[in-house]
């Protein structure tokens, strides 16, 4: 069955401080990340649409030129293409969802799940 135990997942390090468990589908990547306070994400864009919501912490994020804080309830949603960066105010646990998958996140061991198969 595809159920996972994000503490039992291997987490990597994508960018300094920010330590990401990732999970796969066909159609989707989803990434639990730790961020360390201070920790940023320089500006950027990819054609995957983005997902973004902060289970702890405080996280600044500039989307196409408007910065928010995100905080526990607050979501941002971030459409292809567009320009973004941020940066952990405070240490973060944070879930980003991206569709279509995000073959650049995939790594040797990441579960994937195939929705005709099952979990591989």
């Amino acid at each position: 069955m595809p159920f996972f135990s994000v503490d039992a997942l291997d987490r990597t390090e994508e960018m300094p401080g920010f330590l990401g468990a990732f999970v796969h589908s066909e159609n989707m990547t989803v990434v639990n990340w730790t961020a360390e306070a201070g920790a940023t994400v320089p500006e950027h864009s990819h054609p995957h649409e983005q997902f973004s919501m902060v289970v702890e912490g405080e996280f600044e994020l500039t989307l196409d030129g408007e910065t928010d804080v995100l905080r526990p309830g607050r979501l941002a949603l971030i459409p292809s293409d567009v320009p973004h960066s941020g940066r952990a105010r405070t240490d973060c646990k944070i879930v980003d969802v991206f569709s279509p998958m995000r073959e650049a996140y995939q790594h040797e061991g990441d579960p994937v799940v195939r929705t005709s198969k099952g979990l591989d």
